[in-house]
């Protein structure tokens, strides 16, 4: 590799065009400080401050005893949806049933004709009144509403906001699959808090802060993939663990707050300086709104506000009026009551088919099903796959090992369709 430079700037440039002419590639170690020191004739300092401006930027990681290698380029991955063209029966998507969902086109007719400019307000006052009841159950003092485009829209910029590429961020293990895809691509660094029925396990977010993580993401009900959510124990648990560790900034991601039959259970108190809760729109009017409501501390929401302003300053208040017009609505409101009591219906009733048939699904919340197995999944949803269902194995949320699970999509299931699934994954199991 032919390394030059004077500068650690000159140095890092070098390293970079390397990487982008093919010469370094990933997994590959770059030289140790003190020969690379030695071969430039610069001081060491420099080689190390170069190194770990590489480490900062992502295109380098330190590996212990292996030394500071070139960093494999984030890759998307697998991400959440239907798969159209597949002949198999869906149970893998993820989405809510799009019959509960409003009709966009009734949601558009009710639009003003009042066009919007230049320094409106970002959050339309309208959207600000309706969504106070949202978030009457945050505990947190001074809460400020901000609106982003999603929910993951919502975390990304917020730790952009406070955070710097390397750092440390803990999160469930197994973890929703667009977390992990955004700590990635922010050069952040995941670090996995086990999780149990009950949520978050106390031990594993106590090491993970311990070990420097400068921000936990959590989801405290209806936890996507497991369903699990946040016991009034385990969260009281997990906010004593916080308040040791008040400058970490905390991001609850409460996807399913309208459609839950669990209660919420807050994970940031009075001594977290820096939080948010984020609750989108997504699960209840559809995933095409582009919207989430997110209510913060002063200055995160001062942060996060300077992140929308860099783009388009302000969510589209076409989305916020519809967003508005829906809350507005006693008839679609009726329709998120009626869908919660479906995807739950439709939840218990494949737990019992399962339980019937020895298995032992997560009990839980949300559009999914956890269903541990005995052993690794990959050769499960292949059997299935042969049988003609397409689920999801668990090693796309995972970031450490795991012993094996499916995630189900309980959408649209219907009770015989639950059986004959659930018949045919204990066959499968029962074939080895």
């Amino acid at each position: 590799m032919a390394i030059t430079g004077q500068s650690a700037a000159e140095i890092v440039d070098s390293v970079r065009a390397e990487v982008r002419s093919g010469a370094l590639e990933p997994g590959q170690a770059l030289p140790p400080v003190r020969e690379l020191a030695a071969r430039l004739g610069v001081n060491r300092n420099t080689v190390a401050a170069a190194y770990k401006r590489l480490v900062v930027v992502g295109v380098a990681e330190t590996r212990g005893r292996l030394g500071t290698l070139i960093r494999e380029p984030a890759a998307p991955g697998p991400r959440e949806g239907a798969a159209p063209d597949s002949p198999l029966m869906d149970l893998a998507s993820g989405n809510p049933d799009p019959r509960w969902l409003p009709d966009p086109r009734a949601l558009a007719a009710a639009l003003s004709g009042q066009p919007r400019l230049y320094g409106e307000p970002p959050v339309s006052p309208r959207l600000a009144a309706l969504a106070e009841p949202w978030f009457r159950d945050v505990p947190c003092p001074d809460p400020v509403l901000t609106v982003t485009h999603g929910a993951v829209d919502a975390i990304e910029r917020l730790l952009t906001a406070h955070l710097v590429p390397a750092d440390p961020v803990a999160v469930e293990d197994p973890c929703f699959l667009s977390s992990i895809h955004t700590l990635r691509l922010l050069g952040l660094r995941p670090m996995g808090v086990p999780v149990d029925g009950e949520g978050m396990t106390v031990d594993g977010l106590r090491q993970a802060l311990a070990s420097g993580a400068r921000a936990v993401l959590c989801t405290p009900r209806a936890h996507n993939p497991t369903g699990c959510n946040l016991s009034a124990g385990r969260a009281a648990a997990l906010r004593q663990v916080l308040a040791e560790y008040p400058d970490v900034l905390v991001i609850e991601d409460d996807h399913f707050a309208p459609l839950s039959r669990a209660g919420y259970q807050p994970l940031a108190s009075s001594r977290s300086r820096h939080w948010a809760v984020v609750r989108s729109v997504s699960k209840c009017f559809g995933p095409d709104l582009r919207l989430a409501l997110v209510v913060s501390d002063e200055d995160s929401a001062s942060r996060l506000g300077q992140r929308l302003a860099s783009g388009t300053a302000w969510v589209s208040h076409l989305l916020q009026d519809m967003v508005a017009s829906c809350l507005e609505s006693s008839a679609v409101m009726a329709r998120v009551t009626e869908a919660a009591a479906d995807y739950r219906r439709r939840r218990d009733t494949l737990s019992r088919a399962l339980r019937d048939q020895g298995l032992c699904p997560w009990d839980g919340d949300g559009l999914n099903l956890w269903i541990p197995l005995p052993g690794p999944a990959a050769p499960v949803t292949a059997a299935l796959a042969r049988r003609g269902w397409l689920v999801r194995d668990d090693r796309p949320f995972r970031l450490g090992a795991g012993a094996g699970a499916l995630r189900v999509t309980v959408t649209g299931l219907e009770p015989e369709v639950a059986r004959h699934f659930s018949a045919d994954l204990a066959r499968v199991l029962a074939a080895g």
